[in-house]
């Protein structure tokens, strides 16, 4: 808690950070911050960052502020519901025309394909940086260099990979990017924000007290106090700051290179069980560490109520809000099942979760095979008491 205090105290029980810290010493704190993620993603100015809630809150931003009725966008199929959820509301609105690049069955992205779907009206281009269900990297520089050819504003989702990838605003050419703290960066929820390049305008989401101009009831729109509108979660902040500075003294070589390596072991036991079938790149230098699998006779659900109850293992079942993945994998009627490997997760916890999976497919193919077979059957069967 060192972080957000000052020399004299501490946080203890009950207080915050406003009880420890001066006005000053909580703007400082926030500042700092800012300045730790414009050294991570190379960002020049730490003032071009706006803070938001999270990385919904910073697609909205981006997606509403810039474009405008008459105007089309681009995305792609295996965006998550935080970009596509947006973008489909100003369609159907009749405000944005929309055109939906498809991926190959991989998951990889042709960046050709963004090219091909350029029109002249074309305000924006968005792409997430490495698809959430099936974990599948994008090219984002190529995409970014297409972008800045055309002079169309790029909005890159990072919400699976800041923190995990490298990521220069500069050298990919991302005009937007789009960042929650909970994650790769190792923060809190409630915490995320929004990068814009300067020389980008965008219209505020929401407007209310900023802490300058006061003397005037018109919003202002200057970065970051225009579009931070209200208090900012300043305790959030400073332990995102705190994370932050964590991945830049580890580095991200490092950090990225753990995770593929447990991905990568997972995946070549995970492939050798009866019953399970995979999706998605089979070679872990190509996502992040995430694996989407299914077994073929069972529900995802139950299989994630089994890993759970029986052997301590949390996943992520059904669709993980991402509609068009699940489209695009034919899955959207049953989902499939989401393992997600970190920095701080051990070889030991990879075979402790195939160990998991084995024992499920050994019971499955040991319960006779009936119309009443439901995951009591397969608890029982798995040694469940």
């Amino acid at each position: 808690m060192d972080v957000i205090t000052s020399k004299e105290s501490r946080v203890g029980v009950g207080q915050t950070i406003q009880e420890t810290c001066s006005p000053r010493q909580a703007d400082e704190i926030v500042f700092d911050t800012r300045k730790s993620l414009a050294a991570l993603f190379g960002i020049k100015n730490p003032s071009r960052i706006v803070f938001t809630a999270n990385c919904t809150e910073s697609l909205n931003l981006a997606i509403k502020g810039i474009l405008k009725p008459g105007d089309h966008a681009i995305l792609t199929d295996l965006e998550h519901n935080a970009m596509a959820r947006p973008l489909w509301k100003l369609k159907e609105t009749l405000v944005v025309e929309l055109s939906i690049v498809t991926t190959n069955e991989d998951g990889s992205l042709n960046p050709d394909a963004v090219k091909e779907a350029i029109q002249s009206n074309t305000r924006l281009i968005c792409c997430v940086h490495a698809n959430n269900v099936m974990g599948s990297i994008m090219p984002i520089a190529a995409v970014g260099k297409i972008a800045g050819a055309h002079r169309i504003a790029f909005l890159v989702d990072t919400a699976q990979t800041a923190g995990v990838l490298p990521i220069d605003v500069e050298a990919m050419k991302i005009d937007l990017l789009a960042f929650t703290g909970h994650k790769g960066l190792l923060g809190a929820q409630g915490t995320g924000g929004l990068y814009v390049r300067e020389g980008i305008e965008l219209e505020p989401l929401k407007e209310g007290g900023t802490g300058i101009r006061s003397e005037s009831v018109e919003h202002p729109n200057v970065f970051p106090e225009g579009y931070e509108a209200g208090t900012l979660n300043g305790p959030g902040l400073a332990g995102l700051g705190a994370g932050v500075r964590f991945i830049l003294t580890e580095g991200i070589e490092k950090i990225r290179q753990h995770e593929t390596s447990l991905n990568e072991r997972f995946m070549a036991a995970a492939q050798g069980i009866k019953g399970i079938q995979l999706y998605g790149p089979k070679d872990a230098t190509k996502k992040v560490g995430v694996t989407l699998l299914n077994f073929a006779s069972l529900d995802p659900g139950e299989v994630g109520q089994l890993l759970d109850r029986k052997f301590g293992i949390m996943v992520r079942t059904g669709l993980q809000c991402s509609a068009l993945s699940h489209q695009k994998l034919k899955t959207e009627k049953k989902g499939a099942i989401r393992f997600s490997f970190g920095y701080f997760n051990t070889v030991d916890d990879v075979g402790y979760a195939i160990d998991a999976l084995q024992q499920i497919s050994k019971a499955l193919h040991v319960v006779p095979k009936s119309s009443d077979f439901d995951k009591t059957n397969l608890l029982q069967a798995s040694g469940e008491r």
